[in-house]
């Protein structure tokens, strides 16, 4: 037996219970700066970056996400300089998620940390996990990319649109389809597979 809370479970990756109180509280919050966010317009940057350094764990300069957005927690999000998200980002933030800096995320790109156990009987139970996704500097993922719980995507990586993004991506390829696989690398070279 565990004296651990849900949120530490949450956050340890371990088998946890999101209808927990505390959880169900911190979404609710969350929510509600989403909603104040998705309803600004491009005319006040300011009031923007206000509501996401609010909302996320840590934003860096330069940061603009177009509306609608929606995360779950939000302070499990932190962002470097220079990111662009389009209209639509969804970043599933059970788990960290971390984004370098100068990096392009197209429009409906979803992120994923949560995980969903295979066993039934936990999934009935209403257990779940979560793993963080880190994306590196320079990287730019395609329009309605879906990126899944545990990746890693390296530095100057560039996402097809469309692509599922099972597994790790090394940094300086160009990745597309589902499952997402290495095409080439960003200097044009084809991968040793």
């Amino acid at each position: 037996m565990t004296d651990q809370s849900e949120k530490e479970k949450m956050l340890a990756g371990v088998l946890y219970r999101a209808s927990d109180p505390e959880l169900v509280a911190e979404r609710r919050s969350a929510r509600a700066l989403v909603r104040a966010y998705n309803a600004t317009t491009g005319d006040d940057p300011e009031e923007r970056i206000a509501l996401l350094r609010r909302l996320f764990g840590e934003v860096g300069p330069d940061v603009e996400i177009e509306p609608s957005f929606a995360c779950d927690y939000g302070y499990n999000i932190r962002v470097g300089r220079n990111l662009f998200v389009n209209f639509g980002g969804v970043f599933l933030d059970c788990a960290p998620i971390t984004i370098g800096d100068d990096v392009q995320i197209g429009p409906q790109v979803q992120i994923y940390t949560a995980k969903h156990p295979i066993d039934a009987a936990e999934r009935r139970a209403g257990l779940e996990s979560a793993a963080p996704v880190v994306i590196g500097n320079g990287a730019w993922i395609g329009g309605g990319a879906i990126v899944l719980p545990g990746v890693t995507i390296g530095d100057e990586t560039v996402v097809g649109a469309g692509s599922i993004v099972t597994r790790n991506l090394p940094a300086g390829v160009v990745a597309v389809g589902n499952p997402c696989r290495i095409i080439r690398r960003c200097n044009g070279d084809k991968p040793n597979l």
